[in-house]
């Protein structure tokens, strides 16, 4: 599997703990360095504007979708390999996904957690089929990998499912992961019921 080009979902908060920054920082300085091109939310703030700007110093490709009236408010990322500009965010969720490689997930709150579950659904369902990755910073996705376990222990979910997605807590491993993830197909929609 060769990766050229990868979603990343991850906060727009600049307040959050410095090391989720530096993860953001390595995130995006190994995705320039491997030449993989990044497709993420299109804003200027937060683990966004890390990750962004951190791969294009290293000269990197970045592609931001931002809804319009985010970039009225000036939300978006001026340095931008490209930005393009959708209606709303179920239009920006949809692109930021076509046509990538993986997904990875930085920690972020609700906005990022949504993205995540609804790839995770899609590939449930067998319609999204490349790895999702978490970069699990200060252990931030425990309760969510726990909540997702739960779903799985009381039979809401399949064990298969568990397959769905991959953990690392290093974005130098990211790659890495990804290319060990496992293989998904079509097929899972057979077990995506129980």
């Amino acid at each position: 599997m060769s990766i050229s080009r990868v979603c990343v979902f991850c906060a727009s908060s600049t307040q959050v703990h410095p090391e989720y920054f530096d993860a953001a920082n390595r995130l995006g300085k190994e995705l320039a360095k491997e030449g993989v091109t990044i497709v993420y939310g299109g804003g200027g703030a937060g683990l966004m504007g890390e990750v962004a700007t951190s791969a294009l110093v290293q000269g990197g490709q970045v592609i931001g979708i931002l809804p319009r009236f985010m970039s009225d408010l000036e939300w978006g990322h001026t340095g931008l390999t490209e930005l393009k500009l959708v209606d709303n965010m179920r239009e920006r969720k949809h692109l930021m996904i076509e046509n990538v490689d993986a997904v990875i997930a930085l920690p972020g709150g609700c906005g990022t957690l949504e993205e995540l579950l609804e790839v995770i659904t899609l590939k449930r369902l067998g319609i999204f089929l490349k790895p999702i990755i978490l970069v699990n910073v200060r252990d931030f996705f425990n309760l969510l990998i726990e909540m997702l376990n739960q779903c799985i222990n009381e039979r809401f979910m399949n064990e298969k499912h568990k397959s769905i997605w991959s953990v690392t807590s290093k974005a130098e491993e990211v790659i890495e992961t990804i290319l060990n993830a496992p293989k998904w197909t079509a097929s899972s929609r057979n077990f995506a019921t129980l």
